[in-house]
């Protein structure tokens, strides 16, 4: 019955769990990581701009970020900072348009493309030779992971031991519906920055007439990512893309830390079952932590999320 218990409290001055989601992604700063960028080659003639952080190690950490982040956000740097003083490689990948230049095709990245991880995964270790892999993904990250190690679960490489995700949105359609809309804005700001680029590439492919910062996911979901990722609608991306449904399948401890305060979070993302039927799945679910926030102390630069990853992923063997 991997339902662990949590120890983690956020600090009394962020006592709510918008607080704990904004502070952190606004004001924290990770000194110290150094980065060494790779551009893959996809076998669809576009590409994946990957950042390396190397310590001379065996063994490698690989990142997956959130929806509209990329490899410089502190959530992921902090992570690559831990595991680094721990010995530990780290490779963080940057969807495709989110490294601060369009991707080549008309797709660009969705919240169940497991198969980009995948070919970074194989890359990874066709490149250095590593002896064991640990994932770590944040929200969309999250789900691309558990997806990713569950779908098919026969062929993930051997050498991939652990992973652990945080904030994860495992049903997509009840967090798309639970989101609010300060938080929707933001995001369907950049989208359609991107969707601009993505006009002017391809003239004739995109319409943006109305579109509306004011529209819910479901509504930017159905209109432009499920066309344009070759879904019918934005049910079945939800549907086919969704994790929740392979936790079962999943064959390497992994686990899951979602806050019960998440505000991007609905009732359906605490996989409760799931993590009782299948002994390699751990569930955590803390009091508090907001989404892909977890701070312990905000102003030594302590988060929870990176201390527990590193116990899971480490410690635990």
């Amino acid at each position: 019955m991997p339902l662990l218990p949590s120890k983690h409290k956020a600090p009394f001055y962020l006592f709510n769990g918008h607080l704990q989601t904004i502070i952190p992604s606004l004001f924290r700063q990770v000194e110290g990581v150094q980065y060494e960028r790779e551009r893959l080659l996809t076998p669809d003639d576009d590409f994946i701009d990957a950042d390396w952080s190397i310590v001379g190690s065996n063994t490698l950490l690989i990142l997956s970020h959130g929806l509209e982040g990329d490899t410089g956000r502190p959530y992921i740097t902090g992570m690559v900072k831990a595991f680094n003083t721990e010995g530990i490689d780290a490779l963080a990948w940057n969807y495709r348009s989110c490294s601060g230049e369009p991707n080549k095709l008309l797709r660009s990245y969705h919240l169940g493309a497991s198969d980009d991880l995948d070919f970074v995964v194989r890359h990874a270790l066709a490149t250095k030779r590593y002896k064991t892999v640990y994932l770590v993904g944040f929200s969309a990250g999250g789900n691309i992971t558990l997806k990713y190690l569950g779908e098919d679960p026969q062929q993930v490489p051997k050498q991939i031991k652990r992973a652990t995700v945080f904030s994860t949105p495992i049903d997509l359609k009840s967090s798309a519906l639970k989101i609010s809309k300060i938080y929707t804005q933001r995001f369907l700001r950049t989208l359609g920055r991107k969707l601009e680029q993505k006009q002017q590439m391809y003239p004739g492919e995109i319409d943006l007439s109305g579109y509306s910062l004011s529209w819910s996911f479901p509504e930017f979901d159905n209109r432009y990512t499920a066309p344009i990722h070759g879904f019918k609608d934005a049910a079945e991306y939800y549907a086919r893309s969704s994790s929740k449904q392979f936790l079962k399948n999943i064959q390497v401890p992994t686990l899951l830390v979602n806050a019960k305060n998440d505000p991007f979070l609905a009732p359906e993302c605490y996989p409760i079952e799931e993590a009782r039927d299948n002994p390699n799945f751990y569930l955590e679910m803390p009091e508090q932590g907001g989404h892909v926030g977890f701070a312990v102390d905000f102003r030594k630069d302590r988060y929870y999320s990176e201390e527990r990853a590193v116990k899971f992923l480490l410690e635990e063997k």
